[in-house]
């Protein structure tokens, strides 16, 4: 139902609403989640000295941090979502108002945040007791691309297979059917976004700050595509992470955690995807592509130019921190990157329609 006589006012005035009181409700979770974070000494622990010298330099008085953080974000949306899914089952009115869970369009991400939060929980956890291959504890590289394929492999069978969808959008030039490459392109587009967000998850506020930039471009698409119970996922998304940053940004009084990037990483891809606008995702989360080209170009100098690297460290952020660049300017500067980028691809986004 609408409380207004124009549909589209209301939904934008739904969405608001929405991001506002997931706003509220995650800075209510935040000091509780953190409470039980330091009663179960639930720390970060710094990778060794030998084998991330910049990272230890720069990083080593954050040893013990309280991590897995990220729970504020996505408990808040699930929170958030059964709350008004169970209340607009029961209740008409304002309740049926605020749910925003609909099977074609928001039963996928939200599957894709809980799945790829809780197996990110598990790898803060494995951390925490010094449990796994990775230095300082939890699942190596390799395990958690194993666990990034696994599931993007699943979404991609779901939009290819029972939705039958097969077309990507190119700007300018509409959509190309491009049948079963999809999968294979779905794949990575998940892939990557969950890498590169595991990659810029390296400082205060920074990887919650151009998240919250590419959820606020795809808030934007879905609303113009109007997917609008999308697009009130995606507000509740922005309302969580500002409430986040309130209390991670520098000086951090916790880290997001694997529970937090593998989420966010996974669910943009997700969204990306469900928008169509996967080749746009370069503007809407441009620090991610550069973060982890970084890391990429790095491990390729390294191995064919005998251990010679192209940055100080990387991924990027840590060679501007190598640099002598103060931890805080690096994000803000990286955040409004963010912002020219997602202003750019929204023009984009928006002209090509038009043509």
């Amino acid at each position: 139902m609408t409380y207004f006589t124009n549909p589209i006012i209301s939904e934008a005035v739904r969405i608001m609403v929405l991001t506002m009181i997931s706003f509220i409700v995650a800075l209510i979770l935040a000091p509780l989640w953190l409470r039980v974070l330091k009663k179960y000494r639930f720390g970060k622990h710094l990778r060794e000295a030998s084998v991330a010298p910049v990272f230890y330099q720069f990083h080593k008085n954050k040893e013990g941090v309280p991590t897995a953080a990220g729970v504020i974000i996505w408990g808040t949306v699930v929170i958030l979502a059964v709350f008004f899914g169970v209340m607009g089952i029961f209740f008409d009115g304002m309740w049926h108002y605020f749910n925003f869970i609909s099977r074609p369009e928001t039963y996928l991400p939200l599957t894709a945040l809980v799945i790829a939060a809780v197996l990110g929980f598990i790898d803060d956890w494995l951390g925490v007791l010094h449990i796994g291959g990775a230095s300082g504890g939890g699942l190596t590289v390799r395990w958690k691309s194993v666990v990034y394929v696994g599931l993007a492999l699943v979404g991609a069978w779901w939009f290819y297979v029972r939705l039958g969808w097969d077309v990507l959008n190119v700007p300018f030039f509409g959509n190309v059917q491009i049948g079963v490459w999809y999968i294979p392109i779905f794949i990575f587009i998940v892939f990557a976004s969950a890498f590169s967000a595991n990659e810029t998850d390296g400082l205060d506020g920074l990887l919650g700050g151009v998240s919250l930039f590419a959820f606020f471009a795809l808030t934007a698409v879905s609303f113009s595509l109007h997917r609008y119970d999308l697009a009130a996922f995606c507000g509740v998304m922005i309302g969580a992470l500002l409430a986040f940053l309130w209390s991670n940004i520098y000086p951090a009084k916790f880290m997001m955690g694997d529970t937090g990037s593998m989420s966010l990483g996974i669910t943009i891809g997700v969204v990306a995807m469900l928008t169509n606008t996967a080749l746009l995702l370069p503007f809407f989360a441009v620090i991610l592509v550069i973060e982890s080209m970084s890391v990429i170009i790095q491990i390729i100098s390294k191995k064919l130019r005998h251990g010679k690297k192209v940055f100080r460290s990387s991924p990027i952020h840590h060679h501007f921190e190598a640099l002598g660049w103060p931890e805080s300017q690096i994000t803000m500067r990286f955040w409004i990157i963010s912002a020219v980028f997602v202003a750019l691809g929204l023009a984009i986004f928006f002209v090509s329609r038009m043509i």
